[in-house]
């Protein structure tokens, strides 16, 4: 039996915004399910081939600086860990370069025609998605780097090895985060959010050396009585910058397909001052200069979120009904949980906090993915797909 081809109509509004009269060549794959479409420019092709050479040139010219760094300082024998050792000058260098090659590419996609992520970033959101990145590549090399530690004890090197290591390390790191800088969009922004403030908390409650903070309250990791106290503070602030990073993108794609309402408005503000308590709760830690502070920004935390949750049926556009039914669970939960704790006892401070922040820190990212969803299913646009002998 003979395959019969099939034909594909895109809308001329969907052709005019793609700019896809000047494309040559377009490649059809099918993953989970999807039908993705995909169109290659032979210029786009040649850059990035270009680009490779560069990425390659620059990381083998690093790598060679530090051989000839090495032999400069007569460091013949180099040390996998310890100081001046091969993991740091990897931390160091894979971070560094890693960072300005993911700045350098986001910045250059912003002119591709098909990256809507880019071009709706303001400039003021850059160094915080910028240092959030750099943070985690940092905290994923260092724990490679510790556990490369653990099971090479003792290893050391001579300069040429060392050097053959470090260029395949950031070879590795440059791609990586040039992929991430061309692929960015809301979901992994978000997933970036996760992972700054669950990383920074978890860290935090890691190295803290009085392993009994528990018995005290979640905000005692950001205490000048607790080691490492502003490790805790920098997440909730570079939190809540990535938070403000997030609003500013979906509110400015949620617009256009809604409109300015009162409404959206009011659901922006709300969102902005939960993102600026959150901040606030960092910059003024519990302390016992700053406790009163430290208490009231707390509340107006909890305050917000609780409005949030009680007015998002109004608030938000077309919502669905199952993610209605989940904020009002999640505010019930919130109202049972203060209860526990307040009246009955039966909660510890830290376990209602841990409860409280981890119900809201959840509803959060549920509502960021609501308010995308919402976004992406407006922007759909129906193609009829016509049968061809």
């Amino acid at each position: 039996m003979k395959n019969k081809d099939f034909q594909l109509n895109i809308p001329a509004d969907i052709s005019n915004k793609l700019q896809l009269e000047n494309k040559k060549t377009a490649v059809l794959s099918i993953r989970r399910g999807e039908l993705l479409v995909q169109f290659k420019d032979s210029n786009s092709d040649f850059l990035q081939k270009k680009f490779r050479l560069w990425i390659l040139l620059i990381t083998f010219l690093t790598s060679l600086g530090y051989y000839i760094y090495c032999n400069w300082e007569k460091m013949y024998s180099v040390k996998l860990t310890g100081n001046y050792s091969l993991a740091t000058s990897i931390i160091i260098i894979g971070g560094l370069l890693g960072t300005l090659f993911f700045m350098f590419f986001f910045i250059l996609d912003r002119n591709n025609p098909h990256n809507t992520f880019a071009k709706n970033i303001y400039w003021r959101n850059f160094p915080v998605i910028v240092a959030s990145f750099a943070l985690i590549l940092i905290l994923l090399l260092s724990g490679c780097m510790w556990l490369l530690g653990i099971l090479f004890k003792g290893a050391t090197f001579d300069c040429f090895t060392a050097s053959v290591i470090l260029f395949i390390f950031c070879m590795f790191v440059n791609l990586s985060m040039i992929y991430f800088a061309l692929i960015i969009d809301v979901s992994i922004l978000s997933t970036v959010f996760t992972l700054v403030i669950i990383s920074g908390v978890v860290i935090s409650m890691a190295v803290n050396t009085n392993r009994y903070w528990w018995q005290h309250n979640l905000s005692f990791l950001g205490t000048n009585k607790a080691s490492g106290g502003w490790q805790f503070n920098a997440t909730l602030i570079l939190s809540a910058l990535l938070m403000l990073a997030l609003i500013d993108y979906l509110f400015v794609v949620l617009h256009t397909v809604f409109h300015h309402t009162w409404r959206t408005f009011i659901l922006r503000i709300l969102l902005t001052l939960v993102a600026i308590n959150l901040a606030l709760v960092g910059v003024f830690p519990n302390n016992a200069s700053s406790h009163m502070l430290h208490d009231r920004v707390a509340f107006f935390l909890i305050y917000f979120i609780l409005m949030l949750i009680l007015g998002i049926r109004w608030l938000l556009p077309n919502i669905t009904r199952e993610f209605l039914y989940l904020s009002y669970g999640v505010g019930l939960s919130l109202v049972v949980a203060e209860i526990l704790f307040r009246f009955i006892g039966y909660f510890s401070l830290t376990a209602f906090e841990i409860i409280a922040f981890l119900l809201a820190f959840g509803w959060l990212l549920a509502l960021f993915n609501q308010i995308e969803s919402l976004v992406d299913t407006r922007n759909e646009t129906v193609v009829s797909i016509n049968i061809r002998n």
